[in-house]
């Protein structure tokens, strides 16, 4: 017994002593997780030259772009060939995949050979030979009738500029392995987005951002890109890692200098790289006494099975002497023991440096997705992979030590290639497919320019109608006369105060207007706030609180008691019957204070001044927001004569000849018309222009069948028409893999700025995809780019139909004036029309388009209620004097 346990001791001790021996000897080949680190980090510098479009030429990582652009989501289904072409020998499948809930592939295939003569005969033979081998294959199976569509993988190296490269057939996808790995593991696992093979040669793809991939044009979605990664270090990357037996291995390959990295890790010279260094080991008498023979001197007798089957044994060391004795070698134990030891070192530099190459990949996807943690799954083939027992375990183990910010799942693909050439068949049908729907639905959104015409030429009718004393009452657009006669001439001159009341805030301002040299206009204002209970209470109560904040404005100015001019701007509904007139209609946005509907505001006003008893003011104007945009851009340029508003809603005011406003006496000058042109289309006339998508938002608002046209064009209404869109692809499948979050289903929900946010140039679809996220949706990079589309169109139509209705205006000022041509400015403010980044552009392109004879400016508006019923007092007072001198 106790000699025995002498035995066991004494054959440990013996172990340990050759693994020893074995490490100090091959101490290069052991890597430290700091050295896989610096290799990734070197992987990373080579896979931006590959990408690069400057670098791409002189990059050992040439970085292929595949042109497949997405993965499969599930959803595909259909009957697909592929043809599996990279031997001797090649396979034709038939592949069905079908999408019943249970994602079912089905696969039939064959295998032919291709004859010596026809592999080194023409092109035209080895293609004939293909075509006849499948025209057989599909009689075989009764489909020689349907028009499949095909997949090719194709396993010798390509440059590939689209994806169905040279074949005249329906569709057709051209890939290598490697993305045929990716494909089959992404229908099993949709984040799938890494293939890699380790097998007689190594290679991975991955899915990269379109924006990164300066080789190919457009900048949105992803492509799959074909690493070419066994290049790695031909440029000497590696010089410091590779060993002699390396460049032994490298001196004597059929391409020397060249697949470096490939060299290193892959199972065509796993074996042999073993079998160099038990050939240097016994020259150097360190194993079999020194002793050689002629079979491990012989190049390739030593094969990377043999290093499987070694480390796969629970008995290594007894298969290691049975593979040694096979080599003519008469082994002691410390032999075998010492045999086995480099086989491990070997097989896990391997496992070492595709994992640190891996990492690298992980790194450069978390970070493109910038997301704090990485879920992904990387599909893998390849007989190294697969056969070696320990080497999936070890790359598993050593990448997620070099990712810890990574969750990375591996995925054995089960018949890659030809499955995977299907897969990517099917995900283009599928891409095809839904494109096409979707395409069909937002047709309907984008508008022609005859379309665009018919909208001008129907805006001037309603204005017509409006100005008309005899339609005027039925008309949708009102044109409402509001008594402002004049815009500045920079004669104007005084100090005014202005009062904006619109919401629960309000600013009374002082406006300093000066003319001559020193021209221009100085502004000083205070913020007030209107308590809940004062917007609930008495007219009295509302508007002594008002002139409360006005007496403590001119104290905070140093001018209590000063009597100054001033002009209101009071932005709810009212019916203006002088400048100085305005009867209130109806309270909205919360106000409820009683006494004061049906009753002249400025009167209101007046009569709090007067019972306060301390300061006297002379309320000259009162006016929109619509109008004071005007005026206080003319105030800048003379040739304004148009306001416009496009933000939370919309309007526009123009100067209209006082002999076509027939709600006013008076034939002489001019008057600015507010249209209140939001209304516009709710007499029926915008009916075959409005889709599914307007009539679902009208129906749900506060006031259904009212404001039609600001429903399409205004920032209340586009994130929610962009949201039905949304809603409706979803149901259909063609977005968001059909589910719907309920926040999407949220009215309201799909705010506008999301629009000018998702269509902002600089803006990334990462940052896209953090917005849907943020609305509880889970999409993919094409759902993305898919959401940014919906977003365009939406907003383009809106600025487009927005343009239309300017170009009437702008048209009619022209008309009046019997002239051949126009020049104009139009004062601009609103939300959408300073924020979107798209939405002023399109706008300046219609109306110019649609009016080519008028020549429009557009000028934005600082501070245009405020400074605007200042400068309407200003002119007002001008006039005034003039009348009385």
């Amino acid at each position: 017994m106790i000699a025995s346990h002498l035995l066991a001791y004494f054959f440990t001790e013996l172990n340990h002593d050759q693994v020893q021996k074995v490490d100090q000897y091959l101490y290069h080949m052991r890597l430290s997780d700091d050295t896989l680190l610096e290799i990734a980090k070197r992987f990373r510098k080579e896979m931006e030259k590959g990408l690069g479009a400057t670098t791409h030429p002189t990059a050992s990582v040439k970085m292929l772009p595949t042109f497949v652009r997405s993965t499969p989501d599930g959803t595909e289904h259909g009957e697909f060939l592929a043809l599996d072409l990279g031997g001797t020998n090649f396979r034709v499948l038939w592949v069905r995949v079908t999408d019943n809930g249970l994602q079912k592939v089905e696969m039939e295939n064959q295998i032919y050979a291709i004859p010596e003569d026809i592999m080194r005969g023409s092109g035209t033979q080895l293609f004939d030979h293909i075509a006849e081998c499948l025209a057989n294959f599909m009689d075989k199976l009764q489909i020689k009738d349907k028009k499949l569509p095909l997949g090719f993988t194709f396993s010798f190296p390509c440059l590939q500029t689209k994806l169905d490269e040279d074949f005249d057939i329906d569709i057709v996808a051209v890939v290598n392995d490697t993305v045929g790995t990716m494909m089959t593991c992404g229908y099993d696992d949709q984040n799938c987005e890494i293939g890699l093979i380790v097998g007689t040669g190594s290679n991975a793809c991955y899915m990269e951002e379109m924006r990164h991939i300066d080789t190919v044009e457009g900048d949105e979605g992803r492509m799959c890109i074909n690493m070419e990664w066994g290049a790695f270090g031909d440029d000497g990357a590696l010089d410091d890692i590779r060993t002699e037996f390396d460049q032994e291995i490298d001196m004597g390959s059929l391409n020397p200098g060249k697949q470096l990295f490939e060299k290193m890790i892959s199972g065509m010279y796993m074996g042999e790289l073993v079998r160099l260094i038990l050939v240097k080991m016994a020259k150097e008498e360190l194993l079999f006494g020194g002793k050689l023979s002629p079979e491990l001197l012989a190049t390739g007798h030593f094969e990377t099975k043999d290093v499987s089957d070694i480390e796969g044994e629970k008995d290594g060391i007894r298969k290691a002497r049975e593979i040694l004795v096979r080599l003519g070698l008469n082994p002691t134990d410390e032999d075998c023991v010492a045999t086995h030891r480099v086989c491990q070192i070997v097989s896990t530099r391997s496992a070492s440096l595709c994992a640190a190459t891996l990492a690298a990949v992980l790194r450069r996807i978390k970070e493109n997705k910038g997301v704090d943690r990485l879920r992904s799954t990387v599909g893998v083939d390849g007989s190294v992979y697969k056969k070696h027992p320990q080497f999936a375990k070890r790359l598993h183990k050593t990448v997620r030590r070099l990712v810890p910010d990574c969750d990375v799942r591996f995925l054995r693909s089960e018949d890659g290639s030809g499955k995977g050439a299907a897969m990517v068949t099917a995900v283009a049908y599928r891409l095809a497919d839904q494109h096409r729907a979707r395409q069909k639905t937002l047709e309907s959104l984008k508008l022609s320019r005859e379309q665009l015409l018919e909208v001008k030429k129907r805006m001037k009718i309603e204005m017509e109608r409006g100005l008309s004393k005899e339609t005027h009452a039925i008309a949708p657009v009102k044109m409402l006369p509001t008594y402002v006669c004049a815009t500045p001439d920079g004669t104007e001159k005084g100090d005014f105060l202005a009062l904006d009341l619109g919401g629960t805030n309000f600013r009374v301002l002082l406006v300093r207007v000066r003319n001559g040299k020193r021209r221009g206009v100085e502004m000083h204002n205070k913020i007030y706030s209107i308590p809940q209970e004062v917007m609930h209470g008495t007219g009295d109560e509302l508007f002594d609180h008002i002139v409360q904040c006005i007496a403590d404005f001119l104290e905070y100015m140093g001018m209590k008691g000063v009597s100054l001019p001033l002009g209101f701007t009071f932005s709810f509904p009212c019916q203006q019957n002088s400048l100085d007139e305005s009867i209130l209609l109806k309270w909205t946005k919360g106000f409820k204070a009683s006494g004061c509907e049906g009753e002249d505001v400025v009167m209101l006003l007046k009569e709090a001044i007067h019972r306060r008893e301390e300061f006297d003011l002379d309320v000259v104007a009162v006016v929109n927001d619509t109008v004071g945009t005007m005026m206080t851009c003319g105030y800048e340029d003379p040739h304004c004569e148009v306001g416009l508003i496009v933000g939370t809603g919309s309007n526009a005011c123009y100067m209209e000849e006082m002999r076509n406003v027939e709600l006013v006496e008076g034939e002489e000058g001019r008057m600015c018309v507010n249209m209140e042109w939001g209304a516009f289309g709710d007499n029926g006339c915008l009916d075959d222009l409005r889709t599914e998508f307007d009539a679902a938002v009208d129906e749900l608002s506060l006031n259904p069948g009212r404001q039609r046209f600001e429903k399409m064009i205004s920032g209340m209404y586009l994130g929610e028409i962009v949201r039905n869109i949304l809603i409706d692809f979803t149901k259909r499948g063609l977005l968001f893999r059909g589910r719907i979050s309920e926040r999407l289903k949220t009215r309201g929900i799909f705010e506008t700025k999301f629009l000018s946010q998702i269509e902002s140039d600089c803006l990334a679809l990462l940052q896209v995809r953090a917005i849907l996220h943020h609305l509880g949706l889970e999409s993919t990079c094409d759902d993305s780019i898919i959401v940014k589309e919906v977003c365009t169109v939406v907003a383009r139509r809106a600025a487009q139909l927005c343009g239309a209705g300017m170009a009437a205006v702008v048209d009619k000022i022209r008309e009046n004036r019997g002239l051949d041509t126009l020049k104009v400015t139009v004062g601009v403010d609103g939300t959408l029309y300073k924020l979107h980044p798209h939405f002023a552009k399109v706008m300046h392109e219609t109306v110019k388009d649609l009016a080519p004879k008028c020549d429009v400016s557009f000028l934005e508006s600082e501070d245009g209620s405020g400074k605007g019923a200042a400068l309407i007092t200003a002119v007002a007072c001008r006039i005034r004097e003039a009348g009385q001198r």
